[in-house]
């Protein structure tokens, strides 16, 4: 399979699971929880497959995304243009950057939903970590394309 195809499968299999549905019983909310936390690691998984793509033409032995991204990374212009995103926490990948960061993290990142008091409607409780990843991936997959145009045409 190629580092685009990868990529592709990741991102594909992430959106599935993001829309797995959770049911009503006493366990939805750890399926819930549990479908955040899987899609999170598998967009991981597709932010290393796609460093893969856009580097392939420079032959780098490691792909990992701290060091691609970090300052010390390769300066290579699509790497150049998504350490400029990362370091922009309000951007899709700075977003993306820290929810992975916390992933990692013995807390995780998913959480659970805080129940509002009888008869009371919540509000400004901030989207739900699957709503948020789902935006995250529909932007993560327009820079994707304009990324691959540029990495072409190396």
């Amino acid at each position: 399979m190629t580092p685009r195809a990868r990529t592709n499968q990741l991102l594909y299999q992430a959106e599935l699971i993001l829309d797995v549905a959770f049911g009503d019983d006493e366990h939805a909310e750890a399926r819930r929880m549990a479908s955040e936390e899987a899609a999170l690691a598998l967009i991981e998984l597709a932010l290393e497959s796609l460093l893969r793509e856009v580097t392939e033409h420079a032959r780098l032995e490691r792909h990992d995304w701290r060091e691609l991204l970090g300052s010390e990374g390769a300066g290579i212009a699509e790497l150049h243009r998504l350490r400029e995103l990362a370091a922009r926490s309000e951007s899709w990948l700075g977003w993306l950057l820290q929810r992975i960061e916390a992933l990692h993290d013995s807390a995780g990142v998913a959480r659970r939903r805080s129940p509002s008091p009888s008869g009371l409607i919540a509000v400004g409780s901030g989207a739900a970590l699957g709503d948020e990843l789902r935006g995250c991936l529909r932007e993560a997959k327009r820079e994707i394309a304009a990324l691959r145009e540029t990495s072409e045409e190396w």
